[in-house]
């Protein structure tokens, strides 16, 4: 019995260390990201880099004439991008329609599909002649002056920056929270990691890179997860990556379940697999190097989820408090560490999600969409139980119409 006990608490602990690292990860740079400011605009620059604007797509004939257009509406002077639509089993007429306009048809077409081989294909064919990559998802609507706010970070050093992706449309519970925990991420992720010296993440899309360390190191990488391969070959260089956070991308959010589970699905087995094939590079490279910035990229490819830690901490809390009340000392020995402890564990989770939620959202309908979270635990859970093999394969998210974009609001 006494070695019962001590394999459960040991099992125990493990679980409890694992929570704690991701709960201590989050809040820490959520609260970093309470104190970051957007640099200045409006500053001249040095040089008008052009800017190679690559929007890859797979049967996205609902949007991609409209995103097309939309992404010529740039207060960058004209001769200095190209918007290039990448057309991976596209129909005739959107191919027609798409010819029509100003910008530039790249034609592929594979066996098995994905972004990176896209991207790839389209750089062999349109040559060198660009500065800045810029990639756009074929749902993505930008503001007019992303360019010149993505040119003027490029113009202070850097050689990778994300721009700040948002939510085009929060008409549905799932897409209220789909919107919310992309401002989440944004804020632990992006402006709590520049706040303390280290690398935005790149989100796949809304990014800009130097034109040819982007073809180089895509030319590298045959992958689902073609951004977080990207991110960490550049991070381990001692790339950093810079965050604008006033260079507003519009981005459509999911409005269906079964969509959210396939993203998710995605998303968790690619960060599961980098997580593994880079974890001792990444700390080889920390007690070597001392690149900090890299180590900690392949630390955040680990951390769960924020709907799944919140709900998971919830559900301990609970059984715990339950543990701790009604039962005798007898079953309680089996438990550690105890309700207290959790509880401070969920409530620190809380205040770093609370701290990264934009006022924005702080509204009647997203009461509403906070009733369906126990939906999404479980969705997230079904994930989590469907991984195998996602990162292997290519899954495709379909877009509905894209709309124009919403005006602006303080607060993004």
């Amino acid at each position: 019995m006494e070695i019962l006990l001590l394999l459960i608490h040991i099992i125990e602990y493990l679980i409890f260390a694992y929570l704690v690292l991701a709960t201590a990860y989050i809040f820490i740079y959520a609260t970093a990201g309470l104190f970051y400011h957007q640099k200045k605009g409006n500053l001249p620059v040095s040089k008008i880099r052009k800017f190679a604007v690559l929007i890859p797509g797979y049967k996205e004939d609902a949007v991609i004439v409209n995103v097309a257009k939309q992404a010529l509406k740039q207060d960058y002077p004209a001769d200095q991008f190209e918007v290039i639509v990448i057309a991976d089993h596209f129909s005739k007429e959107t191919l027609e329609q798409l010819y029509q306009l100003p910008i530039r048809v790249v034609e592929v077409v594979f066996e098995v599909s994905k972004k990176s081989k896209a991207l790839n294909k389209c750089m062999e064919v349109i040559g060198d002649d660009y500065d800045v990559a810029f990639i756009l998802d074929a749902d993505n609507i930008m503001e007019p002056d992303v360019l010149s706010k993505i040119n003027a970070a490029f113009d202070q050093g850097f050689m990778a920056v994300q721009g700040h992706r948002t939510a085009l449309n929060l008409n549905a519970s799932f897409a209220i929270l789909d919107g919310m925990s992309e401002e989440i991420n944004n804020h632990i992720f992006r402006k709590g990691h520049r706040v303390l010296g280290m690398s935005s993440a790149l989100i796949g899309s809304g990014m800009g890179l130097d034109y040819h360390l982007f073809k180089s190191t895509m030319a590298t990488v045959d992958s689902v997860g073609e951004d977080k391969e990207v991110e960490l070959k550049i991070i381990r260089n001692g790339i950093k990556i810079d965050y604008v956070a006033d260079a507003i991308i519009y981005d459509e959010k999911t409005q269906k379940s079964d969509v959210f589970v396939n993203q998710r699905r995605r998303w968790i087995a690619a960060q599961l697999d980098y997580f593994k094939s880079h974890f001792f590079d990444g700390l080889n490279q920390l007690i070597t190097k001392g690149n900090i910035d890299y180590f900690d990229k392949v630390l955040q490819m680990i951390q769960p989820p924020r709907i799944l830690l919140t709900g998971i901490l919830f559900i301990i809390v609970v059984f715990m408090a339950i543990i701790h009340w009604m039962t005798t000392a007898r079953v309680s020995r089996f438990f550690v560490p105890d309700f207290t402890v959790w509880s401070m564990l969920l409530a620190f989770t809380v205040l770093a999600l609370l701290f990264s939620i934009p006022k924005k959202f702080y509204n009647k309908p997203t009461f509403r969409a906070l009733l369906r979270i126990p939906q999404g635990f479980i969705l997230m859970i079904i994930s989590l139980l469907k991984i195998k093999g996602a990162s292997k394969k290519f899954l495709h998210t379909t877009h509905g119409p894209a709309d124009s974009p919403p005006t602006p609001k303080k607060g993004l």
